[in-house]
């Protein structure tokens, strides 16, 4: 019984400690091309750091487990290199470059969505409308993604102290139109970054099953990412300058977001879609929102607003009512009596 509930939980702990691990990659990230870090720079140096960091772990570990590269395999890796991390984490980069952090969590909170929808046209998940789980699935992904929308366009009332002197809401775009501009190239790359990571999460749930050895699969994933990043970063920037990280915080966040938020977090990542599949995963998304904005709050001490708050209720209650039709699904069904033995039961009971 302990065991089964711990196996149970321990998706959902891993999941919320993925957020948060997240919400860190994205505030370090933020602040470090603020102070002229590269995107394209960034995500090559973090993907180099990355397979450094997974290369040996899967040597050691999965080298006498490990099946031949076969070109399937070898296919899916590449695309899901090109996917997961080349293409994905550049778009989250330009976008946190021409946004910002709380509108690029807000905003990423239509993956769950495209990942439901995905995985629904091509029948990896079930939807039956005639039943209560499939209803609540439902649900759940529209409540969640109507709350990520409020937490983004409603503001409404300062629920703590006076709003800070710059008092300019940092959800909205600026004003002149260069601004605009920007604010709507970032945009779509967050928008680029959601399809991504939705075609990402359905992939990897097939790869886990033709290549189950997690270590192996992140690590070539790393590897081949930083190749295709890095030609196409060789092609766009010919300087050497831009390529020379020297500020200490901009080197920790490269570290960080290699080790911790590539290295470790595909590996759970792809663990958690072989345990629960991609929409429990992708159902996680809107918690980062909620993580941001409690470190906006405590930490950064930005101004509370009512907003905020209705916005993290609905993402909560759509998540639950996602998880519960998910958890509902994966129980047992009880066996069904025979409607001929039911018949001649009552037969002779009269």
């Amino acid at each position: 019984m302990g065991s089964s509930w711990l196996g149970d939980a321990l998706p959902v702990v891993v999941m919320l400690g993925l957020n948060v691990v997240a919400a860190v990659m994205v505030s370090l990230v933020k602040v470090a091309m603020d102070g002229g870090l590269n995107p394209l720079v960034l995500v090559t140096l973090q993907q180099l750091t990355a397979s450094v960091f997974l290369a040996p772990i899967a040597y050691f570990k999965e080298r006498k487990t490990r099946p031949k590269m076969t070109l399937e395999i070898f296919g899916y890796l590449f695309v899901s290199a090109a996917l997961g991390a080349a293409l994905r984490q550049y778009m989250i980069f330009v976008g946190l470059r021409y946004t910002t952090a709380t509108f690029v969590t807000a905003f990423s909170n239509i993956a769950p969505v495209l990942t439901f929808l995905l995985a629904v046209a091509t029948r990896s998940e079930a939807l039956n409308l005639k039943s209560r789980t499939g209803v609540a699935k439902l649900a759940g992904t529209l409540v969640s993604v109507g709350g990520a929308m409020v937490l983004t366009l409603y503001r409404g009332a300062a629920l703590t102290h006076a709003a800070p002197p710059h008092g300019v809401s940092s959800h909205r775009p600026p004003a002149n139109a260069a601004g605009h501009g920007k604010w709507t190239l970032g945009t779509v790359a967050i928008l680029g970054n959601c399809v991504c990571l939705s075609c990402w999460f359905l992939l990897q749930g097939r790869l886990a099953r033709k290549y189950p050895h997690v270590y192996s699969c992140n690590a070539f994933m790393s590897a081949f990412s930083f190749l295709q990043v890095a030609a196409v970063g060789l092609c766009t920037e010919r300087s050497i300058s831009p390529w020379i990280v020297k500020a200490k915080f901009q080197i920790l966040t490269v570290l960080y977001a290699g080790v911790v938020g590539c290295g470790v977090s595909f590996v759970l990542l792809t663990w958690c879609i072989e345990k629960r599949g991609p929409v429990f995963v992708a159902a996680f998304i809107p918690v980062v929102q909620i993580i941001v904005s409690v470190i906006d709050f405590s930490i950064l001490h930005e101004q509370l607003y009512l907003g905020s708050v209705l916005g993290s209720v609905l993402v909560v209650g759509g998540l639950y009512l996602l998880l519960w039709g998910k958890r509902q699904e994966a129980l047992p069904c009880p066996p069904k009596v025979d409607e001929d033995v039911d018949k001649e039961q009552q037969q002779v009971q009269l």
